[in-house]
């Protein structure tokens, strides 16, 4: 008996590209916005059900996370190489061999996030070491990080199962199951973080397990209905145990660059902590990072991925259907939305930064000036970055991942943490000057990825799986 298969969506190679790059943009941006959705209401809940002073938990989650960050970077790298070889087949309509990518990259993560859980459990204390937390800091951040190593499993499994799926042209099913996973994860914080019913009060730590343990059902759900052939992504013919090197190579290939320049994004990140650990009032300013960049500012970012990963898949897929030029439109379509989108999101973060913080708990005293004036930044800052993330996945859909790789190298640590490190060595850090730091380095990612983009040479770069 013949079995349905989902079809290829025609549109995304033809027709109207500003129609294109919205039927991909807004399923994926509504799902990178939900899926930052539970990490908001952890910080509110923790905020306002953990007693901790200078919001010592809120600091803790976020300085553990964005370690935690680094390793999810690094593995997410085999997922981009994935997306870019998905999405050039699925311009082809190579149905067999995007799904061949798909399962073999699922098997690799399986193996490696077996292999790294026990590693992680016993270097928390050193990694949490990087950042100058304090003590109180620690105590909360300790937990939560083992958590995440030892049972995150499920959330990688995630993000790769979304990325494929998405690449293919299909980006409705995981907005889909990604709403299902982050209303679970946000009643099982709601229960867990504040001890509701017979169950403890477990503050950071029950944010931690709830993170890890809401994208489980989704996973299986999706896992069906690839079994069923429900999806353009098909099950495998054989259920193999050892991952096919042929299509690692190439995946590590392409997706090791943009995983080295998301970590070094990351590891900026985590030296920007700990030069704001270095401040007076350091537990409040690192709070008032968490809160603001690692939260709020999270809503601009998350759009920003999720106008990156449309530009991937529109350049991924029209390369693929022999329509480059077409393609290369739809970033710029992609790019200008995320700059409309930015500036929308930054008059809210100017007007009402007070109110904001008070989402958090954060109501008096430094944590409140850091935040309210980090805010005014990142209203700015916003513009500049959601455009660079569109011309970024347009590079990384056509394969060429070491340059943004060199301009995140370029902006994060010559240009922010350079600067920072001027200012110290000269006694004059402040808050202040860190927020304008952060400013000036977008800027430069824009700037520098715009001319990379445009110069072209990217549309030379060779993309296949030899079998």
């Amino acid at each position: 008996m013949e079995v349905w298969m989902k079809p290829f969506d025609e549109e995304l190679v033809s027709g109207s590209i500003t129609r294109s790059v919205w039927k991909l943009a807004w399923p994926m941006v509504a799902l990178n916005l939900v899926n930052g959705l539970h990490g908001l209401v952890d910080h509110i809940l923790v905020g306002n059900f953990v007693v901790s002073e200078d919001k010592a938990a809120n600091a803790a989650i976020g300085v553990a996370w964005q370690l935690f960050l680094v390793i999810v970077v690094l593995i997410s790298s085999l997922y981009h190489g994935m997306s870019v070889l998905v999405a050039r087949y699925a311009g082809k309509q190579d149905r067999e061999t995007l799904s061949h990518v798909a399962y073999h990259t699922f098997l690799s993560s399986v193996i490696i996030l077996a292999v790294l859980a026990p590693f992680g459990y016993l270097l928390t204390p050193r990694l949490l070491g990087v950042v100058n937390a304090t003590p109180e800091v620690i105590a909360h951040a300790r937990p939560y990080m083992r958590i995440l190593f030892v049972l995150g499993m499920p959330l990688f499994l995630m993000f790769m199962l979304t990325g494929a799926m998405q690449a293919s042209g299909d980006p409705r099913t995981p907005l889909v199951l990604g709403i299902l996973a982050t209303l679970l994860n946000i009643v099982l914080s709601a229960v867990l973080i504040t001890g509701l019913g017979p169950i403890p009060k477990l503050g950071a730590t029950g944010a931690a397990l709830a993170t890890c343990l809401a994208p489980l059902v989704s996973v299986l759900i999706a896992l069906r209905l690839i079994m069923q052939h429900k999806l353009i992504i098909q099950p495998p013919r054989r259920l193999l145990v050892m991952p096919d090197l042929s299509v690692l190579r190439v995946v590590a290939r392409i997706g090791l660059p943009t995983g080295l320049g998301a970590v070094v994004l990351n590891l900026g990140g985590v030296f920007l902590l700990r030069y704001i650990g270095s401040l007076e009032h350091s537990a409040a300013a690192q709070a008032a990072f968490t809160i603001c960049y690692a939260q709020l500012f999270s809503i601009v970012q998350r759009l920003s991925w999720g106008l990156r990963n449309a530009a991937s898949t529109m350049i991924g897929q029209n390369i693929g259907a022999g329509n480059l030029a077409r393609g290369k439109k739809g970033v710029h379509v992609a790019a200008v939305f995320g700059a409309v989108w930015a500036f929308g999101m930054g008059m809210l973060y100017w007007w009402f930064s007070y109110g904001l913080m008070g989402f958090f708990g954060a109501t008096e005293g430094p944590v409140v000036d850091f935040g309210t004036s980090l805010l005014r930044y990142l209203a700015v800052s916003g513009v500049f970055l959601a455009s660079a993330l569109g011309y970024t996945g347009g590079l990384i859909g056509a394969g060429e991942t070491r340059k943004p790789t060199y301009i995140a190298f370029v902006t994060q640590i010559i240009v922010l943490l350079g600067l920072c490190q001027i200012w110290s060595s000269m006694g004059r850090l402040s808050t202040d000057a860190i927020w304008i730091f952060i400013l000036v380095s977008h800027a430069a990612r824009l700037a520098l990825t715009f001319i990379v983009f445009q110069r072209g040479r990217w549309a030379r770069i060779k993309v296949e799986i030899r079998h």
